[in-house]
């Protein structure tokens, strides 16, 4: 499904990812995770292709063709989601409309108003979340789980090939995390592929990751199955050379 080769990346001209080699197959869920500033968040919105970020060396293949170059909504239209860590609000638009639009953003026949009301109070169920919420503005005022709700409830909507979901554990308390971790479960389908980033394991118990990689000072520096995840809240990152324990990290 995605597969990133050889990933240079500068911002303002600092290089902030160092070679990054990574690869999801289809189907599989693939957890990234690193210390703060380890470069996490840049490799998701170089993903998604923010021209902020200039990629100087590799390549970013996706479902077998090269999309180092192309537009961000070019990669969305083809299946590829981002969840943002800190989502931006949108006064006067409404979550259903924003849904609304970008749902027909994919589809080659617009859907229908009333199909698409249905389709929106399914997920809003399967979210554990209150009806009225599809009529609010998208994130205005929203608390810090209503937003990764929010963020997921795209998810849900949009059923992508491709979802990166970017420290979306972050800011929530156990209670949402479950919501949030039994709705990306719910979500997911055999086909479906998810790059979880993140920095502490927590989510990681309720979401099974295939495989795990993790990122150093921009480096990948292990991989493996998910039992390294127990290990990195045992050990934390020190042993590659980070002083940021993971339970400094949660704290």
């Amino acid at each position: 499904m995605l597969e990133v080769k050889d990933l240079h990346v500068n911002v303002e001209g600092k290089e902030i990812l160092k070679g990054v080699n990574l690869e999801v197959k289809d189907g599989e869920i693939v957890a990234f995770m690193g210390p703060n500033g380890s470069g996490k968040s840049t490799l998701s919105y170089v993903l998604m292709g923010h021209p902020k970020y200039e990629i100087t060396k590799g390549k970013i293949i996706y479902n077998g063709e090269d999309i180092t170059e192309m537009e961000p909504n070019e990669r969305a239209k083809k299946g590829l989601f981002l969840s943002f860590q800190y989502p931006q609000e949108i006064p006067g638009v409404s979550v259903s409309n924003f849904l609304r639009t970008a749902l027909n953003s994919k589809r080659e026949a617009p859907i229908s108003v009333m199909d698409f009301r249905k389709l929106l109070i399914e997920k809003l169920e399967l979210l554990k979340m209150d009806k009225s919420f599809m009529n609010r503005y998208l994130n205005e005022g929203f608390s810090g789980g209503e937003k990764k709700r929010a963020e997921i409830l795209q998810f849900a909507v949009l059923e992508p090939k491709m979802a990166i979901l970017d420290e979306t554990d972050s800011g929530l308390d156990i209670d949402s995390l479950k919501v949030v971790a039994n709705g990306v479960n719910a979500i997911k389908t055999k086909d479906m592929s998810i790059l979880i980033i993140t920095h502490y394991q927590r989510i990681l118990d309720y979401v099974i990751p295939d495989r795990v990689y993790v990122l150093v000072d921009g480096k990948i520096v292990q991989s493996g199955g998910k039992e390294l995840v127990h290990e990195l809240e045992e050990h934390g990152y020190e042993k590659w050379g980070s002083s940021e324990s993971a339970s400094e990290a949660e704290a």
